[in-house]
Parts: structure tokens; C-alpha cells; sequence
């Protein structure tokens, strides 16, 4: 689904694409940890970081929700997956939840991980993430 342009890219590891289409400042080495913690080290993830008017188009597009979203993940194969987080959707957000800015992007990040290895909303996805939470002081 990702389309973007050679210039576009920032590889951060083997199998870690990160894109930044935006001014916000992400912690990327922060998403590499927490990336390999949640899914491994052999799980191909490309993470883009997108205005409101692109997730508002994917959100349209891909969950039929005409309104732009924080994060969006989405699971190609059992190896392989995208994510793309909104910075000025996560703003609103982290206020609504009494939290950073910077660990709210990593709250939902951890939160996208976790739909990707294959769960949804409910309480074992919530005790999951809160593992993951703890062991990285988010």
C-alpha cells in the first residue's frame, strides 16, 4: 500500500522502513526497540508519518470513517505489515489521555504492534499492550 518516493525514505534497519512526510520530530530508534520487542527482528514493518489529510483519506479509503484518525495499521501477511501515525491527531489525543506528546506516539504505537500481531480491541490486546507499556516506561 505504501507509495512513496526513493528521496522519501529513511531505512533504519533490515526489514524497518520509516517515513516522515511531516515537520514533527519522531523518536526513531525508539520505534526500532519497540518494534523488534513486539513483533521480532524478522517482521517487515514500514511506518509513515502523514498530515491529517492523508490519514483522513486512508481512514475514508480503507474503514469508510470520512474524518482523519492517530494511527492506522495495517497487516499484509503474517510477516509483514504498515502503520501510519498522524502527529497533529496524536496531539489532540495525548491531551484527552493526560499525556505527552511524545509518549502518546509511542502509546499508540505500541497499540498499532499490537493489532498487527493479530489482536483486537478487548482486554487481552489492553493487558498486552500494558506489558509492553511497563517494559518501555510508557
Amino acid at each position: 500500500m505504501m507509495a512513496r518516493t526513493r528521496n522519501a525514505a529513511k531505512t533504519m534497519s533490515a526489514g524497518f522502513d520509516f517515513w516522515n512526510e511531516t515537520k514533527a520530530k519522531m523518536p526513531r530508534l525508539a520505534f526500532l526497540r519497540i518494534k523488534e520487542a513486539v513483533l521480532g527482528k524478522r517482521y517487515e514493518l514500514s511506518v509513515a508519518i502523514v498530515g491529517a489529510s492523508k490519514m483522513r483519506s486512508l481512514n475514508k479509503r480503507w474503514r469508510d470513517k470520512d474524518a482523519p484518525t492517530d494511527i492506522l495499521s495495517f497487516s499484509l501477511s503474517k510477516s509483514s505489515g504498515e502503520i501510519y501515525l498522524s502527529p497533529g491527531e496524536a496531539k489532540k489525543e495525548a491531551v484527552k489521555f493526560d499525556r505527552t506528546y511524545d509518549n502518546f506516539i509511542l502509546f499508540l504505537f505500541i497499540h498499532g504492534l499490537v493489532h498487527l500481531k493479530g489482536y483486537d480491541h478487548g482486554a487481552i490486546m489492553e493487558s498486552i499492550e500494558t506489558k509492553f507499556r511497563k517494559r518501555f516506561g510508557i
